[in-house]
């Protein structure tokens, strides 16, 4: 499947107004295939052109084990989701300048949802490495959204 292309993505960035708003996410989605468990990883990167004229998406699908003993209990799974978009971030910062970036990470912070079991772990994580604040459900669109729909238009595009 295609990988984001980071030189495109920076060009993007760069091309567009001050006005513009990026958004990171990811989502993960746990199966099991030949006695293994795996995780789909899909990476969005959410470029709203100048805060009103629509937006460009950039996305991948990255396959990987998932070492999660339970899926009640998918902690390996969400944090990796996390490293990859703080590994995003990091990755087109050097563009960004002065415009708008939210993290978004696709756990539910109520406790009566699996996701909540790595709450403050993600939280603290991109706080310490990014120095963003990320936007958790029911506020994390590119992630709850975006990325969960990317995965099955990059899989009808393959």
């Amino acid at each position: 499947m295609k990988k984001i292309d980071i030189a495109e993505v920076k060009a993007f960035i760069e091309a567009q107004g001050p006005d513009t708003k990026i958004y990171i996410g990811a989502d993960s989605e746990r199966y099991r295939r030949n006695e293994k468990w795996y995780a789909d990883y899909t990476l969005a990167i959410v470029v709203h052109i100048n805060g009103r004229h629509g937006c460009k998406i950039f996305g991948e699908v990255q396959t990987e084990i998932d070492y999660d003993a339970k899926s009640s209990k998918p902690s390996m799974r969400l944090m990796t989701e996390v490293y990859k978009v703080a590994e995003l971030y990091h990755k087109i910062l050097d563009v960004v300048g002065d415009k708008e970036v939210q993290i978004h990470l696709d756990i539910n912070p109520k406790e009566c949802y699996n996701s909540s079991v790595v709450i403050q772990q993600a939280v603290g994580y991109i706080k310490g490495t990014c120095n963003v604040v990320p936007m958790v459900k029911p506020n994390a669109f590119a992630a709850s959204y975006a990325a969960d729909r990317l995965k099955e238009v990059l899989a009808m595009a393959a």
